[in-house]
């Protein structure tokens, strides 16, 4: 009986170590989307809901009447307007040292931003980039509107 309890704990810790190995902690998570917004991820659209996560390799799609506000774990605010599509290309951070970097694309649209910890503690660790531009970020809040590619 001892040996199938052994057996049992430990089916069960590596099942748990599995399922947290393939988990990627969430880069962000969703606080406000109205009309149509989407999450792009994988080959997958998922409708990007309040609460919806935001993972890295991620594009946010807004639709013609569509807005997204995203918070992310370096407290880093995102708001997405009508017609834009916003690539999470590269999202690290370290919550105790608050090292970390912060890499997006805005393919179209418009991104105001609000820059977290990320930017805070190092120069040039959070970048936006646009078709014809990249942002280094260094502490602060802008806005930019990137044209759709022709």
């Amino acid at each position: 009986m001892r040996q199938v309890c052994v057996r049992i704990a430990l089916a069960v810790t590596w099942a748990l170590a599995a399922h947290g190995a393939g988990a990627a902690e969430a880069a962000g998570i969703v606080k406000i989307a109205e009309g149509k917004v989407s999450i792009e991820r994988a080959g997958s659209s998922l409708p990007a809901v309040p609460g919806a996560a935001v993972q890295t390799a991620d594009t946010i799609v807004t639709g013609e009447n569509g807005r997204c506000g995203i918070t992310f774990r370096d407290n880093s605010l995102l708001s997405l307007g009508p017609n834009s599509r916003l690539v999470v290309n590269d999202f690290r951070f370290d919550s105790t040292t608050h090292e970390g970097g912060f890499d997006s694309t805005l393919k179209q649209g418009k991104l105001a931003v609000i820059s977290g910890k990320i930017a805070k503690h190092a120069r040039d660790a959070m970048k936006v980039r646009t078709p014809s531009s990249i942002l280094g970020v260094r502490g602060t809040e802008f806005v930019v509107e990137a044209a759709a590619a022709r």
